[in-house]
């Protein structure tokens, strides 16, 4: 498999939670064990273009067990004989390779990967600002002999793009090392939200500057967090930021 790879240095580890289960989307050539007609290809890759079932396959780092994964948009570019081209998207943690095996079952003639491309990674896309390994070689060495902080830049891109996808909460500077310290987020601690969040699902807290705090669960929705004025909004799950980098304004309850 070839494209979109992102890869976390040092404190940026800490978001691969957020980005293992962002949507991702392929380039894949899919051969097929018998010539069919390109209008049965099409109808059959319209039927898996919904919520489907998976069992990873034998050769996976998981475990074989029977799991849903949604495919957001399943996209015909073009056929030549036993060879279709197509553009998937789908919900993180599908197996491409093994939708291909069950493509080919519904066919009726088998079918199987023969190449995969990844375009795009939660909010890394190809062709945006992506770098290849001779690139960052490149720039690497550049930095070691000028150690211009700006040429980094060139290659390595802030931890909070990572999250470019992930549903935000803003909180007030007041709140921020609170929530380092593993604090949970109260109402009154919140400035402003996205929609789109739900209790149970991951968010990202930021300061009012845009920076990382952390991802938490929301206890509540967000059109319950609207209303509320007390009480908890979010549990933090992975804090972010380093403790101390805003001043500490709570109180520990220590006499």
């Amino acid at each position: 498999m070839t494209g979109v790879l992102p890869v976390t240095l040092e404190e940026s580890t800490k978001v691969v939670q957020a980005l293992l289960y962002s949507g991702k989307e392929y380039v894949c050539l899919m051969k097929l064990h018998d010539d069919l007609g390109e209008e049965k290809v099409r109808a059959v890759m319209q039927e898996f273009e919904a919520t489907i079932y998976q069992r990873p396959p034998l050769r996976a780092s998981v475990k074989r067990q029977l799991r849903t994964r949604k495919i957001y948009y399943l996209d015909f570019l073009e056929m030549s004989r036993r060879n279709v081209l197509f553009t998937v998207g789908c919900e993180g943690g599908t197996y491409i390779r093994k939708l291909c095996f069950d493509m080919g079952e519904a066919l009726g003639c088998g079918a199987h990967m023969q190449e995969l491309r990844r375009t795009r990674a939660g909010p890394f896309v190809e062709n945006d600002g992506m770098v290849t390994l001779h690139d960052v070689a490149f720039w690497f060495m550049e930095w070691e002999q000028r150690k211009d902080e700006k040429i980094l830049r060139k290659f390595i891109k802030p931890m909070e793009t990572a999250l470019g996808l992930v549903p935000k909460i803003y909180v007030r500077d007041s709140a921020v090392d609170a929530v380092c310290h593993g604090a949970s987020l109260t109402a009154p601690g919140v400035v402003s939200l996205e929609t789109g969040i739900t209790k149970g699902s991951m968010v990202a807290i930021l300061t009012l500057k845009g920076e990382a705090v952390a991802l938490a669960r929301p206890v509540v929705s967000a059109e319950e967090i609207l209303k509320m004025e007390h009480g908890v909004v979010a549990e933090p799950e992975r804090v972010l930021m380093n403790r101390g980098t805003y001043p500490k304004r709570w109180r520990s309850g220590e006499k």
